[in-house]
Order: structure tokens, then C-alpha cells, then sequence
């Protein structure tokens, strides 16, 4: 590992997301996962299912 790599590791420890970054991180994290399984899924799949989660859980 270079100490560049390093360093940026070290600074992304620090990084504190804001709820609403969380949740894109969430979202995108979902796509990209489903997306390899089923081609048929798409951003907005996920904004709609997402949406209705966060209905039912509050």
C-alpha cells in the first residue's frame, strides 16, 4: 500500500456523512448489488421501493 493510499484511508476515517449522503450511499449501494442479479432494475426501482420502506418503517 503507497502512502498516498494511506494517507487518503486514514482521511476518509474523519469523514462524517451527512443522513441525506447516508441514504444515497444506501441507494447506490442497492442498485449496484440487485443490478448485477436482475438487468430489469433500475435507479428509479430502487428511489420507489426505497420511499415505500421508509413508509412503513418510519
Amino acid at each position: 500500500m503507497t502512502n498516498e493510499l494511506k494517507a487518503l484511508l486514514e482521511a476518509a476515517k474523519s469523514v462524517k456523512m451527512t443522513p441525506k449522503q447516508q441514504e444515497e450511499q444506501r441507494r447506490s449501494f442497492a442498485y449496484g448489488n440487485t443490478k448485477i442479479e436482475n438487468e430489469r432494475i433500475t435507479r428509479e426501482t430502487i428511489n420507489v421501493e426505497a420511499k415505500l420502506l421508509k413508509e412503513i418503517n418510519g
